[in-house]
């Protein structure tokens, strides 16, 4: 892993298809700095610009050694630098990145950033070709542009957090995922127009830059599937099914013996009878009505009963190496312990523990999602997320050019 403390910039690895991407990132707690850090993964140069007590999100989660180990992921492969946004000094720094620059990505409420003279006009004004990402809770226009929103309000409004309660259930709210979705979702979103957004820019011969407006409620909302056009065109919503799915059948999750659960998805027309066959009910495997996937969504509580009658005879364990020996598709609910234990997540390099001197230990890393041939996963984690202000003399010093004597504000 290399050393990132000192003066000199980190070193690039020409593998990753990102390496000479220059990215400023003025993002706090989740959204932003999520799409970032997919970014730095791979291979873009991001640089990470605090507040001098650094980002809100440094306290989020559990600590050791007095840092929080979940930001020694989300800071991973970035510089860090501390700016106050507020100051003359603050504001000239961050004109001088973003013309060094081929992108920002930033999630501040929307007509912040114009009114301390950082907007778009100003940026683009030191470097046309700039591409800016702006991520918020409702966008930047609009009648709610200016209301405040975090995850959970995009998980409500777009939908989503009324799919997730129980039928008929009323005494308990409708439960979120247990991750802040909508923020990961938009900094997915925001991390792919920008790359695009490069590239069209890189193709045009003017090759002006452009302004992406991503926000949390949007992004929950593209995930509706048909829902929209069910209620458009036949005037149909969706109501909550719990663990099931309207439009396929048998999918669900079911009890077994040992108080664990078997999410099954039986989904197919060849799938769902080699499932009905091998828990012993070869009678609705050969039932016409369940013959396609619309009769079995018709009839989906009489298989459901069957397959829990099934599955509440066996510790989950065993029930999903019953299934998968027959090649249906199931799975265990796994906990953490499940996943870091399971060998299939340990032959893929899904988790990589790496030396954070911050926290004072080998922190166990969730590896970047995409491959690519010819880099392993622990080369894209480069290293973990820096201390606050941890490359100010590199950057300041060497890529703006400034006297180290030079203090950041």
């Amino acid at each position: 892993m290399p050393d990132q403390t000192g003066p000199n910039a980190p070193p690039e690895d020409p593998r990753l298809p990102l390496t000479g991407l220059r990215v400023v990132e003025l993002g706090h707690y989740i959204a932003a700095p999520f799409a970032t850090r997919l970014l730095a993964d791979l291979g873009a140069e991001v640089i990470k610009v605090e507040p001098p007590e650094g980002d809100p999100h440094r306290d989020w989660g559990a600590r050791m050694n007095g840092h929080a180990v979940w930001f020694s992921i989300h800071g991973r492969n970035k510089l860090s630098v501390t700016l106050d946004l507020k100051s003359e000094e603050g504001q000239r720094r961050v004109k001088a990145l973003c013309a060094r620059a081929d992108a920002l990505v930033e999630n501040f409420r929307p007509g912040y950033l114009e009114r301390i003279g950082l907007g778009p006009d100003a940026l683009r004004a030191e470097n046309p070709r700039l591409v800016i990402a702006r991520v918020s809770g409702y966008g930047q226009d609009g009648p709610y542009r200016d209301k405040p929103a975090f995850g959970a309000i995009g998980e409500a409004m777009g939908g989503l957090r009324h799919l997730t309660a129980n039928p008929g259930q009323t005494d308990l709210p409708p439960p979120r995922c247990g991750v802040s979705i909508s923020d990961d979702l938009a900094g997915m979103y925001a991390a792919l127009a920008l790359v695009s957004a490069c590239w069209g820019r890189d193709r045009n011969p003017e090759g002006k830059g452009t302004t992406i407006d991503l926000d949390l409620v949007s992004s929950v909302f593209s995930l509706m599937e048909g829902m929209l056009p069910e209620y458009g065109l036949l005037g149909r919503i969706r109501q909550p099914m719990g663990a099931a799915l309207p439009s396929a059948a048998p999918t669900n999750t079911y009890p077994c013996a040992d108080g664990k659960w078997l999410a099954v998805a039986g989904n197919s027309d060849l799938i769902y009878r080699r499932l009905m066959t091998r828990i012993g009910r070869p009678d609705l495997a050969d039932d016409p009505r369940m013959a396609s996937n619309s009769g079995r969504c018709a009839h989906a509580a009489e298989l459901d009963e069957a397959i829990a009658a099934w599955t509440r005879t066996l510790p989950a364990k065993e029930a999903q190496e019953a299934l998968e020996a027959v090649q249906v598709p199931c799975s265990r609910l796994y906990d953490m312990r499940d996943c870091v234990e399971d060998p299939h997540f340990q032959a893929r390099d899904m988790m990589l523990n790496v030396p954070d001197p911050l926290v004072g230990a080998d922190v166990p890393h969730p590896a970047a999602p995409f491959r690519f041939e010819g880099v392993a996963p622990r080369d894209m984690v480069r290293w973990p997320g820096p201390a606050v202000g941890q490359h100010n003399d590199h950057v300041f010093g060497t890529l703006l050019n400034e006297k180290k004597s030079e203090e950041a504000p």
